[in-house]
Parts: structure tokens; C-alpha cells; sequence
């Protein structure tokens, strides 16, 4: 499935600067040492290649348990216009992305639900943690849900 979702017209300000990089930081350490939750959430560290940059990029984000032991993310950038950059780094290499979770390192592959698997997904995470219903209302555009798999090897 294609990363289709173009910006919107309206929505909350995307965070940024020096002071969100730092506190992301601080969390991916947090979240590699001691696993866990970030605010609320499930948390993993997703790394993913950079778009233009081709750089690996972190960013600590919030998972809900997908189907056949897949993570699922939302794009939400707390309800911003935009989408945040690492969905378009998923979208220049799902193929090269990796996470942290539960103490492990699991190489994956982003795809971006569509239509009735994202209406059941967003269903679920919307019922697990309302704060994404609130993001969604501060926006025009359709945030984002993907699914995470884990890459089986070729042996």
C-alpha cells in the first residue's frame, strides 16, 4: 500500500526546534534503557532512513499491538497540519526500518493501512487511547496509521 496522505489545511503546530529533538532523544535513551511507556503509551524506537538526507533518523513513538504480531503507529504529530517527517522517511524506505521494543532490536517493514483495515485499526487505537481522536479533530487531514511487521529472514 502506498504513504498517500497529503497535508492539511488546518491543525495544531507541528512540533519542532531544539528543545523536541532534545526531549525526543531523551526518550529514545529512557525508552532503550528501560523500555516501557512514554507518556501514556506503549512506546518504541522507530529508526528509519532519512527521505532526502538518507541519514538514520530516531524517533521515539507510541505502538498499539496490530494483528499477527505486527505494531502498529499513527502519523498524528499531535493533530498538526502536516505529517511528521518520519512518515515520509517510512515512505522513502519502508523497507529500511528497524525498532526498538521490549528490549530487542526487530528489522520491519512499514505499510500504510488503508480503508476497512485502517477504519479497524483506528477503531482500536482510538478505543485503547481517545488522545487520537482529539488529534484527529484538530486536523483536516486522515492521520496515518501503519503497520509495522517484522522482516523474515531468507535462510
Amino acid at each position: 500500500m502506498s504513504f498517500d496522505t497529503p497535508v492539511g489545511t488546518r491543525g495544531a503546530r507541528l512540533p519542532a526546534g531544539r528543545l523536541f529533538r532534545w526531549f525526543n532523544k531523551l526518550a529514545a535513551r529512557r525508552i532503550r534503557r528501560k523500555g516501557g511507556q512514554m507518556m501514556g503509551l506503549d512506546a518504541l524506537v522507530l529508526t528509519t532512513v532519512g527521505a532526502k538526507s538518507g541519514l538514520e533518523r530516531i524517533t521515539p513513538v507510541g505502538w498499539f499491538p496490530g494483528d499477527g504480531g505486527s505494531w502498529l503507529i499513527v502519523a498524528s504529530a499531535a493533530g498538526a497540519a502536516g505529517n511528521p517527517s518520519w512518515y515520509y522517511n517510512l515512505a522513502a524506505h519502508p523497507d529500511q526500518v528497524r525498532i526498538e521494543v521490549d528490549g530487542r532490536t526487530v528489522e520491519v517493514v512499514a505499510e500504510q493501512l488503508h480503508g476497512a483495515e485502517r477504519t479497524e485499526a483506528w477503531q482500536r487505537i482510538t478505543k485503547a487511547s481517545p488522545r487520537f481522536a482529539q488529534y484527529q479533530e484538530k486536523t483536516d487531514r486522515q492521520l496515518p496509521v501503519i503497520r509495522l511487521r517484522q522482516k523474515h529472514s531468507q535462510a
